[in-house]
């Protein structure tokens, strides 16, 4: 009875060791600082969300190395809301660049503030 006990005791420590996965992606505090914003709404919140998103893009972090799905085309659609537009398009663009699968969606929206 000792020996399967101490063999457990044995994996435990083992798998306990083991560094963890890393992720894909560095999410930083995006989740707290997007909710306060769509929550609240103040420019207090705005600022913190746009400062949240441009460390995210400019030190992205993660495996990848490159910003989350999404964070491009929302600090753009951030910068628009702010009257930024040449600003905003780029990111929108940058997000295109990075995840053509949002092309369909974000080119529209770049159409319609280009025109």
């Amino acid at each position: 009875m000792k020996i399967p006990v101490i063999l457990f005791a044995g994996l435990l420590l083992a798998t306990s060791c083991v560094t963890p996965a890393k992720t894909l992606y560095n999410w930083d505090k995006y989740d707290a600082v997007a909710y306060k914003y769509v929550k609240d709404n103040t420019d207090a919140d705005a600022e913190a969300l746009a400062q949240t998103l441009q460390r995210m893009i400019e030190k992205p972090g993660g495996e990848r190395q490159v910003p989350p799905p999404g964070i491009c085309a929302d600090y753009g659609f951030l910068l628009v809301k702010q009257g930024k537009i040449e600003e905003g398009i780029k990111y929108l663009k940058m997000e295109v660049a990075l995840y053509p699968e949002s092309a369909l969606f974000v080119e529209r929206i770049i159409k319609q503030l280009e025109e």
